[in-house]
């Protein structure tokens, strides 16, 4: 019988064998890749015994040309009742219209990590020459930064309003035809999105943690986010975890935590991958490098992500890529992203068994050449095959 899942008296989700999960399909080529990776799901979870019972929420174009909204308050609602749901990804226009929907319920549901793991699948086409030594999990802070929209339009009575109060309050000059954005870090947010990433490499027994900034310019935001990260090592995890300054490098049995400047991290990511585990980092620096790191494997369309908040137990899973519009419907898109970010829902629920099989098949079916088409065209004697068809041969391998 299908039931919640809810989130148990020690802070861990209570998990029932047949659980409601709610999802959106997603515009553009969500819907091909949505029902590509509900049926490998659903055929994991039943050679385990277990079944989803799906609930469909809206957000995005359907939800617009069905409600008027955007983002319907009954969605927000869902997720927030039925604690963990995933989706397909969303239309986010650019410079003008409503803002990135993904953002809004990161924000409105408090799921302050962005969870992105990056690693290589056997047989995926890199550009890289050893793609098999990323093996890296960011944890990307999901509601501050720059991401919190707080920004005013250049020639817009509120724009002069602000440059004039900077320029009064604190002597900055600032051009008059600007558009001005403020960008919040907190102690808050900063030490909660740390506390999340050591306890996973504690939890994971990953050797080290990297705090990635621009503290050498930005000393109070990006500076701080350093400083209180390693402030929280000390704090709370000083028998299980330490901070590079105070070993000197050397961290015996326990997480080695250290820090590093985002620019350089970007180059040594790629030349020096196998020197990276765990990864915690400031909302716009998660960005930029989980993309870069995602082509370093194969790529954004089989890059998996999650959103969640540890404290209340709401998480959302999600394809990490854009909507693709000109391919919807065709049958032709990969549909990676969505399923391993279904892998990471089941292991997040701790239905370990489930998420190895489907990870183990689509080794399998990539190591078999068969393939969607943007690896296709990078691999010799590929077999090319529809999106749906991609699904079937997934499933015929579990």
């Amino acid at each position: 019988m299908p039931e919640k899942i809810t989130m148990g008296p020690t802070g861990a989700l209570t998990v029932p064998d047949e659980p409601i999960i709610p999802f959106i399909e997603g515009d553009g080529t969500g819907v091909d890749i949505w029902p590509a990776a509900q049926k490998v799901l659903d055929a994991a979870a039943a050679k385990h015994g277990k079944r989803i019972a799906w609930k469909e929420v809206l957000a995005g174009e359907k939800a617009f040309n069905e409600t008027g909204d955007w983002l319907p308050e009954d969605t927000v609602t869902t997720f927030r009742e039925y604690l963990i749901g995933i989706k397909g990804p969303l239309t986010t226009p650019v410079g003008g219209g409503i803002r990135s929907l993904n953002v809004a319920l990161r924000q409105i549901l408090d799921l302050y990590v962005c969870l992105r793991p990056v690693r290589w699948f056997t047989g995926v086409p890199s550009p890289v020459k050893h793609p098999e030594k990323v093996d890296m999990v960011i944890f990307r802070e999901n509601t501050e930064d720059i991401y919190a929209g707080l920004e005013v339009e250049e020639g817009t009575p509120e724009a002069k309003k602000l440059i004039e109060l900077l320029r009064d309050a604190f002597k900055w000059e600032i051009r008059p035809d600007s558009g001005v954005g403020i960008k919040p870090i907190s102690e808050t947010g900063s030490k909660r999105l740390v506390r999340a990433a050591v306890k996973y490499a504690v939890d994971k027994d990953r050797k080290s943690v990297t705090l990635v900034h621009k503290g050498n310019i930005q000393k109070f935001t990006e500076g701080a986010f350093r400083n209180w990260g390693y402030d929280v090592v000390r704090d709370e995890f000083a028998d299980v975890a330490v901070g590079w300054d105070d070993c000197g490098g050397k961290p015996g049995s326990k997480v080695l935590v250290k820090d590093a400047i985002a620019d350089i991290t970007l180059q040594q990511v790629l030349t020096r991958p196998d020197e990276f585990d765990v990864i915690a980092t400031t909302n716009l620096n998660g960005d930029y490098l989980s993309d870069a790191l995602a082509a370093q494997v194969g790529g954004i369309g089989i890059a998996p992500g999650g959103n969640i908040n540890y404290v209340s137990g709401h998480g959302i899973f999600e394809a990490t890529h854009g909507t693709a519009p000109k391919y919807a419907g065709q049958d032709k898109v990969n549909p990676g992203s969505v399923l391993l970010s279904g892998v990471m829902m089941f292991e997040h629920l701790g239905w370990d068994g489930a998420a190895a099989d489907i990870v183990r098949a689509l080794e399998a079916t990539i190591a078999d050449k068969v393939v969607t088409y943007d690896f296709a065209r990078l691999m010799e004697g590929a077999t090319e095959v529809k999106c749906s068809e991609f699904a079937s041969a997934i499933v015929d391998r579990l």
